[in-house]
């Protein structure tokens, strides 16, 4: 098989055309072309007049020798042709007979999950832990506080199976550059576990919310039959760690609420980015916690047909193109930096608190991402040696201070606190809403986001709205909404690790995905976890192995 890439097509070709492009690029004739498989399907928007779709493909021909020679020759083909690459996941390491304690993976995130799957699948029969519940009474607990106002703070958007990602547009695409037998593993157990086959080739893949509960479940499925046990409701709240003749503190046990203690020499510590417990309990245990930038901001909601227009104009709405993204940034007069953050296209501003008496913001998107709205974080960098010094959980206490603030400027009731773009960048409090409807439940209260919010972030988002405006037009309309406050948009500290994966002063912990600051989004999470999951069996098996 071989692999051709960058061949375009226009947006409406016919299912036939893609042979007949084939053929037409590298001079085949007759049976010579033999089968054709999308690997990768994307399309190119930057002019909206002439959309096209850009294919990578699989194909099997009659003579490849041949057609591997002439692109030896021939530089312009030997760019765009040559062996498909080999993506089947094989495992790096096998569980022994004996001389081994059962790892603990702290998470059921995406993350923790892929690690859980890849040591259950190595034959290490990991004990997850979830301070959580099951996805199924996690999404009551969810819907709890965004119908009634009642936030359950060990079950909501960011505690529970499946991790913060399982209320998100459930993106599957990265900037991280994956080894392509890693990426198509998170993708493939995706697919069995229910994904859209699409998935294996659409440029940006995503899969929404409602899928998300059944895959996780498909999955925790598949890891309990290879020998994996979950324990929910178990939150690790103390670490038991030894510092041995030589100086070397070492992991061997994980205390949970009821008491109890696990014995084991490996843990991985996949937490999100939200268990500020946690770090607290790591920071206090000496294990090396620093604290690392984040962004602070809030949600943008816009009507999704001017993005549509926008991005695609006549082309709006086309079935392939689907409810159209955007992806932008700012450099400030200031000094700081303005993006847009986790862009849900036909989405829901979401409230994503998980602490009494703090509101957060985030976004989610159905498969269909059919809803009235678009919604994005707009969202300005911070540091901690300019904006939160002197601690490695400072970071934490800036964002409960804005998140308590929002709270406040809510209404005390876990409603978001909301304003009109025109207000803001007017700077006036909005006393009313416009012809954008707000989608945050429980419900927002106009107000002046000004309250909560530094003074650097709103003199930065004031100047970002109107250059987003010359790129999107619209984008800074009067009665778009804002929605306050996203303060999660990574996690406030970095569980520092060696090249092995293991925190650089503790043995046999594994810090990993978004809570250890190696991750950031469903996809690098996944991949993060394969990573750490390959580093642990190699240690383990090669510990039990001497061991007997």
């Amino acid at each position: 098989m071989l692999r051709l890439t960058d061949l375009k097509l226009p947006l409406d070709h016919p299912p036939e055309a893609l042979a007949d492009a084939v053929r037409a690029r590298l001079g085949l004739v007759g049976g010579a072309l033999r089968a054709v498989h999308v690997a990768r399907r994307a399309w190119d928007a930057r002019r909206r007049s002439d959309i096209h779709l850009v294919y990578s493909l699989d194909i099997d021909v009659a003579d490849e020798p041949a057609l591997l020679a002439r692109a030896a020759r021939d530089p312009a083909l030997g760019r765009v042709l040559g062996p498909t690459p080999d993506t089947a996941y094989r495992a790096v390491a096998h569980a022994p007979a004996a001389g081994w304690q059962r790892p603990v993976v702290i998470g059921t995130g995406p993350c923790g999950i892929f690690a859980a799957l890849i040591l259950a699948e190595m034959g290490f029969r990991p004990i997850i832990l979830d301070r959580g519940k099951v996805v199924r009474e996690r999404t009551k607990d969810t819907w709890a506080l965004w119908r009634r106002n009642v936030l359950t703070p060990e079950s909501n958007v960011q505690f529970g199976e499946g991790g913060a990602g399982t209320f998100s547009d459930g993106k599957l695409y990265s900037g991280i550059k994956a080894p392509e037998h890693v990426a198509r593993k998170v993708l493939t157990e995706f697919v069995e576990a229910g994904a859209p086959e699409e998935i294996l080739f659409v440029a940006k893949p995503h899969i929404g919310t409602f899928r998300l509960v059944t895959m996780v479940e498909s999955l925790r499925a598949k890891i309990e039959a290879l020998g994996g046990e979950y324990r929910f409701g178990t939150k690790a709240t103390d670490f038991v760690i030894d510092t041995g003749r030589d100086g070397v503190r070492r992991m061997r046990g994980v205390v949970t609420q009821t008491g109890e203690t696990i014995a084991t020499d490996h843990v991985v510590l996949a937490i999100g980015h939200s268990a500020r417990d946690t770090f607290a309990t790591l920071h206090d245990r000496g294990v090396h916690v620093e604290a690392k930038p984040f962004s602070i901001g809030v949600r943008i909601e816009h009507p999704q047909s001017i993005i549509d227009r926008a991005r695609f104009g006549d082309f709006a709405k086309h079935p392939i193109l689907g409810a159209a993204d955007y992806k932008l940034v700012h450099h400030a007069g200031n000094g700081r930096s303005v993006y847009s953050f986790c862009m849900c296209p036909g989405g829901t501003v979401v409230a994503a608190a998980s602490e009494p008496g703090r509101v957060v913001t985030n976004g989610m998107s159905q498969y269909s991402r059919a809803e009235r709205n678009a919604n994005a974080g707009i969202v300005v960098g911070i540091t901690p040696g300019q904006d939160y010094p002197g601690h490695p959980l400072a970071g934490v206490d800036f964002q409960r201070h804005w998140e308590e603030r929002a709270f406040v400027a809510g209404g005390g009731d876990y409603s978001a606190p909301a304003q009109l773009v025109g207000d803001f960048l007017a700077g006036r409090a909005s006393t009313s809403l416009g012809a954008v409807a707000p989608s945050y439940k429980p419900g927002v209260t106009p107000t002046d986001l000004a309250l909560c919010l530094p003074d650097f972030a709103v003199a930065a988002i004031r100047e970002a709205l109107p250059a987003f405006g010359k790129q999107i037009r619209g984008f800074d309309m009067a009665d778009a909404v804002m929605t306050g406050v996203e303060t999660r948009t990574s996690s406030p500290i970095r569980i520092k690790r060696d090249a092995a994966c293991v925190s650089v002063n503790t043995q046999g912990l594994y810090p990993a995905g978004e809570g250890a600051g190696y991750a950031g989004g469903i996809y690098s999470a996944a991949v993060d976890g394969i990573r750490v999951a390959e580093a642990l069996g190699r240690s383990m098996a090669g510990a039990g192995a001497a061991a007997a």
